[in-house]
């Protein structure tokens, strides 16, 4: 049995928050932010830890072998990690970025300097209480670097060095090298990289938005594939790399839709990552022959067969006939289970119930024991 991942079932991350959390977020206004990102204070820290405690233990309880805070601490997934960057700052504008018929909240990430990762990061103290509390492996998720250049418009990078590509991506894969390497002297041991514009990339509406911006998407592809490989090179061997791909999630909607099969090869083969939880529970992800690329050995994938958008519970039996197909492309042994997507990849949440959310996530350990035998093996 295994004790470390990779394991047969997992969960991207994010968690619905408790009442309580959302409570105590509006009366200490957590969604306020500074230079160093958004804000905190000890009562919210104390209303955090007791909904994280209770997270952890229902994910152990239902037999999970890595745990999350659920993100508890975080407004979004991506930029409360990226606002406590040196050199980006998080401001606020009149409308956000538009999701299918619904608009983000109006935040932007802007680079003012020189990036580099901070020894003070905050996500740091995060990993370590759920290590602290966790009897299983902790895992943190991180935005992937490719969010600090897709995210971020051609006209809000200030520093004149970066007009050169070549300088902002040596930046940006030095200040993720030394984010890998603050994580695992933290006692990290299972890091994973929300990278979610490599499918962003395989969407033709996306792919011209880059063009009008001046990038050729498939440059982008292998350009964001090298900066990964090139941060995560250096990391101990007893550090687990996972990647997350998806199309977007906020309030169960979605940004973008294609199949993997520009951005597979560079996925699987240039970014040095050990595990992949890939967006596969519509038609907007394509098909799955794009996982004949996966290379044979210890690399795995866990499609992502099991939405967090909607409530309806996936069926067994349905699950076991998508694992069949998959297993035309992949070794059925380096494949495994996981949503589709966290369940709350802001503080909104998806539109489902935390009871939705625990039969769900009871379904990803029931289909890992039915077609492997078991969650660690």
């Amino acid at each position: 049995m295994n004790e470390t991942a990779p394991f047969r079932a997992d969960h991207v991350g994010s968690l619905l928050r408790p009442r309580a959390v959302h409570d105590a977020r509006r009366k200490y206004h957590a969604d306020r932010f500074g230079p160093d990102g958004f804000s905190s204070h000890p009562d919210l820290e104390g209303v955090e830890n007791e909904a994280i405690d209770t997270a952890v233990k229902m994910q152990q309880d239902l037999g999970f072998m890595a745990v999350t805070d659920g993100e508890f601490r975080r407004r979004f997934w991506h930029y409360d990690f990226m606002g406590a960057l040196t050199g980006l700052a998080l401001v606020e504008r009149d409308e956000g970025i538009q999701f299918h018929g619904v608009n983000l909240p109006p935040i932007f990430p802007t680079i003012t300097g020189r990036l580099d990762f901070p020894h003070d990061h905050p996500m740091l103290d995060h990993f370590r209480y759920v290590a602290s509390i966790a009897n299983v492996q902790p895992k943190i998720s991180i935005p992937g670097p490719s969010a600090c250049h897709f995210r971020v418009a051609p006209e809000d990078i200030a520093p004149a060095e970066y007009s050169d590509m070549d300088v902002f991506f040596d930046d940006l894969t030095r200040t993720y090298a030394k984010a890998v390497d603050a994580f695992y002297r933290a006692g990290c041991r299972y890091l994973q990289m929300d990278d979610i514009f490599f499918a962003y990339l395989c969407d033709p509406k996306q792919r011209e938005q880059k063009r009008a911006e001046g990038f050729d998407p498939d440059w982008l592809i292998h350009r964001y594939a090298r900066v990964m490989r090139d941060a995560i090179a250096d990391r101990p061997s007893d550090m687990v790399i996972a990647m997350h791909l998806c199309r977007g999630n906020f309030v169960s909607t979605w940004s973008a839709q294609g199949a993997y099969d520009p951005a597979a090869d560079a996925v699987f083969n240039e970014t040095g990552i050990d595990i992949y939880f890939m967006e596969y529970d519509s038609e907007r992800a394509g098909g799955l022959e794009p996982l004949r690329l996966l290379p044979k050995g210890r690399k795995r994938v866990l499609p992502g067969f099991i939405t967090t958008k909607t409530p309806e519970l996936e069926s067994l039996d349905d699950l076991k006939r998508r694992f069949d197909e998959a297993s035309r492309y992949a070794d059925i042994d380096q494949l495994g289970i996981a949503p589709q997507c966290g369940f709350a990849s802001t503080e909104e949440g998806n539109k489902l119930t935390v009871d939705d959310q625990m039969r769900k996530l009871e379904l990803v350990v029931s289909t890992a024991e039915a077609i492997w035998g078991g969650v660690d093996r």
